[in-house]
């Protein structure tokens, strides 16, 4: 493209005196980047005049940025400048980025398309798609992305983390929706696929390699830095963000995957193949690679979460930041946690504990009302029993009354309960004095006590005791106060008696 003297003197002002970019000078003038590039080019000038250049404070300094430059040739400028500056260099960045960007060795790399066989390959990775609100907690949206390499036949699936074993059930279910399984599957050098690697040597994930024999498949990593590789993969990414992600409406993880299950039929499978010369349509495509992909064995494989777990003091187990209640006779013993993507079973040995639904919030406690009834019950029992030491320490002669009642059949709890509360009225000494007059006398229950007291009370004239009426809280109902002298607070209102001036008697 020719373009006037007068727009080659404007890019020069912009470069250099402005020190606008290529992109922000083509991007304002409307004209190509290249376009750019050749019109700082002194030679082009119209009617330019050779003169000599001046020299810079760089000029010293040139042999030693090409010899650096040709050793390690993607060093950044600003790296550079700081090895100038401590060689001596006095001048600025801007100089040696320019100079650099002039002398920097260009090694244009050539990539050999790479052409499959039908069944032959998959390439799999995982896709960000920001971060979505579960109750309370925020959780990563990501995409489990498997593409066929010959038919662009692909299977994806949203989860709300990364955990290999979503990796996994991405997997089993992605085999399931082709039909089959390629020969090998491509990857990132993900450490849920490698955890070691040191050149062409490499120490994959065991429960990968179980995954790989049980559906006998090869796993193959990419090179690093290498991700042309599975170039693939990371366009069918791109396509799904911008063609079906972007301004996308859901209610819910499970939502969205059902969405996006009718998308990849109607949509991704209805497209043509890219570079197909045949001009196929996906889904035809994959109609012809599936007979040749492996045949799926007659079980799936297992992608549940298996680790060792035990309760603290309560009866919860924590997992993935909630708790999950237990029965209480489980606390502090060695479980064993069973979880998939939508249940959590904890369980002893061969025995099913607890069985929950999975929760992906955070803090979020997940209860069974028959765990927390059973801990209750037990609870209710262990405090009838702290009730009948308690009236015996407020008694001395409960211990004998409680005897006599359990001789004639008596319930005791509920005789127990009402002691208990005669005793909030009347007091402990005056119960006491009630229970020995009683067992004295032969009569004994809660209502020949309570008679007693009451005959008492009546006989001092001192006013009835009145009820105190208490929520249905069992934690305040099964508060207990020990109640205590108040002799020593009257004290506190008697005024003392002061002499008066008659009193001769009495000393001055």
């Amino acid at each position: 493209m020719t373009i006037a003297d007068e727009v080659t003197v404007r890019i020069r002002r912009l470069y250099y005196a402005e020190h606008w970019r290529v992109g922000t000078i083509a991007s304002e003038l409307g004209i190509h980047h290249t376009t750019v590039v050749r019109a700082l080019n002194r030679a082009q000038l119209v009617g330019a005049t050779v003169r000599r250049v001046p020299s810079s404070l760089l000029d010293p300094y040139k042999p030693f940025l090409a010899d650096v430059l040709e050793r390690h040739p993607r060093l950044r400028a600003t790296r550079l400048h700081a090895m100038l500056q401590g060689r001596g260099y006095p001048g600025g960045v801007l100089a040696v980025r320019r100079y650099v960007r002039t002398v920097r060795p260009r090694r244009a790399e050539a990539f050999l398309r790479l052409q499959t066989l039908p069944g032959e390959q998959g390439q799999v990775d995982w896709g960000h798609f920001g971060t979505v609100t579960v109750g309370h907690a925020r959780r990563p949206l990501v995409c489990f992305v498997l593409v066929l390499s010959w038919s662009r036949a692909v299977y994806a699936r949203f989860a709300l983390d990364q955990s290999l074993e979503s990796f996994l059930r991405g997997h089993v279910a992605a085999f399931t929706a082709l039909g089959g399984v390629p020969r090998t599957l491509l990857y990132d050098n993900l450490k849920s696929v490698v955890l070691e690697r040191m050149g062409d040597h490499v120490r994959y994930h065991p429960r990968l390699l179980e995954l790989a024999g049980h559906y006998h498949f090869a796993p193959k990593p990419c090179a690093p830095y290498r991700g042309n590789e599975k170039g693939k993969v990371e366009r069918t990414i791109q396509y799904l963000r911008h063609a079906f992600f972007a301004a996308r409406r859901f209610a819910d993880v499970a939502d969205l995957n059902r969405q996006l299950a009718a998308w990849i039929v109607d949509t991704a499978h209805r497209r043509l193949v890219p570079g197909d010369p045949e001009r196929r349509l996906v889904a035809d495509a994959l109609a012809e690679e599936r007979p040749r992909l492996l045949p799926l064995p007659q079980h799936p494989f297992p992608c549940t979460l298996v680790r060792p777990v035990a309760s603290g003091k309560t009866p919860y187990i924590r997992f993935d930041g909630n708790d999950y209640s237990i029965p209480h006779a489980a606390v502090g013993r060695p479980l064993t946690l069973v979880a998939d993507e939508h249940m959590v079973r904890i369980v002893e040995g061969v025995t099913e504990l607890a069985r929950h639904a999975r929760s992906y919030e955070h803090r979020h406690v997940v209860e069974d009302p028959a765990h927390l009834a059973a801990l209750a019950a037990v609870k209710r029992a262990a405090h009838e029993l702290r009730g009948r030491d308690r009236l015996r320490s407020l008694c001395p002669h409960a211990a004998a009354f409680l005897d006599a009642l359990a001789r004639r059949g008596h319930p005791l709890l509920a005789e127990t309960r009402r002691l208990l509360d005669l005793a909030d009225r009347f007091g402990a000494p005056a119960l006491d004095a009630a229970l020995t007059e009683t067992l004295a006398r032969g009569a004994v229950s809660a209502a020949a006590v309570a008679h007693v007291l009451d005959q008492r009370a009546r006989a001092r004239r001192t006013p009835p005791p009145l009820a105190v009426v208490l929520p249905d809280d069992p934690r305040v109902r099964e508060l207990h106060v020990t109640p205590h002298a108040l002799a020593t607070y009257d004290t506190l209102t008697t005024r003392p008696e002061t002499p008066h001036d008659d009193d001769e008697d009495l000393p001055r």
